[in-house]
C-alpha cells in the first residue's frame, strides 16, 4: 500500500499535511491570537495531551503511504517547542516524503536557523506583515521590532534556505505596507506572498469590508511593478504567482476570500494534540492521538486515515463566495495551524 494516493468525494488527492507542534506563539497577532482572548489566563495544551515525537512521525509514515508527498511544520509558533530538529530529523528520513517545510514567525531563527540547516530542512515561510515598526509592533500584540524578524530572515538567506515571507494584508491596517514589502524583498530576491484576510476561528473580528483582495492589490503592485504570470507548478498549487520582470524574484496571492481554490485542495492539518482537520474552516476534527494511545496497529489506523479522506467533502470558501456559509464556529487559526 505504499504511496498509494487516495481521493474525497470530489476527486481531490491527498498530498499535503500540515502538522501543528504547539498551540503556543510568543506574538498575539490580531489575525490570529488577538490578546484580549489569548491572555496570561488562557488554558494552552498541557505536555501530556501533545502528541510526542514519535507519534507524529508514525503518523506521517502513513499519511506518506497514502499520497502525501509535503510536509509542512505550524504553530503556534514551531520553534516553541522544545528539541524541535529532534522531529525534523525523522520526518526527514521518511521514505517517500519529498518535501519538507517549517512556518515561523522568523523571531527565535537567530538561535536555531543553522541548526534547523543542519537537519537537512531547507524551505522557511516566515510570516511578516510590515516593515514600518510601528504598523508591526502593533500588529502582532507584543510591541515586538520588525528588526527582530528580518534579524532572522538575513540569518536564514545567508545559510541557504529557501524562503517565502507571508504577509496577511487587511484594508486600513498595513496595506500602506504593500510596496514598501515588495520593493524591500524584490531587492533581496526573496517571494513574498499577500494573503488575504481570512475568516479562520471566531475571535479575530473579520469580515468583509477589511479585506484586500488579489485585485486590489495587483492593480497596485502593476503601477510600481512590470509583473509575469507564474504557471502552476503542480496540481494544487494554492498560490497564484507573478515574476518581477527585472529580478530573480516572485510575489504570489493566497486568495481565500476572492478566488477560491477549494476545488483542488489537497491539504490536511493535524493539531498539536493529534486532532485531524480535513480544512482550514473546519468546526470538527478526528481524534487520532486515541487511536495511537489505545494501541490501534498501523493498518487500523491507515483504514481510518482512508475513511477520513474518502468522506470528505469540505468547500467552505466556494460556499463563503456563493452566501451559502454555515455559521459554525471554526477552529482557532493558533490551534489548527494556517
Amino acid at each position: 500500500m505504499l504511496n498509494k494516493p487516495i481521493i474525497d468525494r470530489i476527486n481531490r488527492p491527498l498530498h499535503d499535511l500540515r502538522i501543528s507542534v504547539t498551540d503556543r506563539c510568543n506574538l498575539r497577532c490580531e489575525y490570529c491570537m488577538p490578546s484580549e482572548i489569548f491572555g496570561p489566563d488562557y488554558q494552552f495544551l498541557c505536555k501530556d495531551q501533545l502528541l510526542s515525537f514519535n507519534e507524529i512521525e508514525r503518523l506521517a509514515k502513513l499519511f506518506v503511504e497514502l499520497g502525501v508527498k509535503k510536509i509542512r511544520l505550524t504553530g503556534g509558533e514551531p520553534l516553541l517547542r522544545q528539541n524541535i530538529t529532534d522531529l525534523i530529523k525523522k520526518l526527514i528520513n521518511i521514505n517517500g516524503l519529498s518535501d519538507i517545510g517549517l512556518t515561523t514567525n522568523g523571531i527565535f531563527l537567530p538561535k536555531i536557523a543553522k541548526e534547523l540547516y543542519k537537519t537537512g530542512l531547507r524551505r522557511l515561510n516566515i510570516s511578516m506583515d510590515a516593515l514600518n515598526d510601528d504598523i508591526f509592533k502593533r500588529m502582532n500584540g507584543r510591541g515586538v521590532s520588525s528588526k527582530a524578524v528580518l534579524k532572522g530572515i538575513n540569518i536564514a538567506q545567508e545559510l541557504g534556505f529557501q524562503i517565502k515571507v507571508n504577509m496577511v494584508v487587511q484594508k486600513g491596517i498595513n496595506d500602506q505596507e504593500i510596496i514598501p514589502m515588495a520593493e524591500y524583498f524584490r531587492e533581496k530576491g526573496i517571494t513574498l506572498r499577500f494573503i488575504e484576510f481570512m475568516d479562520v476561528g471566531n475571535t479575530n473580528g473579520w469580515n468583509y469590508e477589511k479585506v484586500k483582495t488579489k485585485k486590489d492589490i495587483y492593480q497596485l503592485l502593476s503601477g510600481h511593478f512590470d509583473l509575469e504570470p507564474v504557471e502552476s507548478t503542480y496540481y494544487g498549487e494554492v498560490a497564484k504567482r507573478y515574476k518581477y520582470s527585472d529580478k530573480n524574484a516572485e510575489i504570489g496571492f493566497i486568495t481565500s476570500v476572492s478566488e477560491s481554490f477549494c476545488s483542488s485542495c489537497t491539504r490536511a492539518r493535524m493539531s498539536a494534540d493529534g486532532m485531524l482537520y480535513t480544512c482550514l474552516f473546519a468546526n470538527k476534527g478526528f481524534d487520532l492521538k486515541t487511536l495511537l494511545r489505545n494501541g490501534l496497529d498501523d493498518a487500523a489506523i491507515r483504514e481510518e486515515l482512508i475513511s477520513i479522506w474518502n468522506h470528505r467533502h469540505d468547500q467552505y470558501s466556494d460556499q463563503r463566495i456563493s452566501n451559502h456559509v454555515d455559521k459554525r464556529q471554526k477552529i482557532e487559526m493558533s490551534y489548527i495551524g494556517g
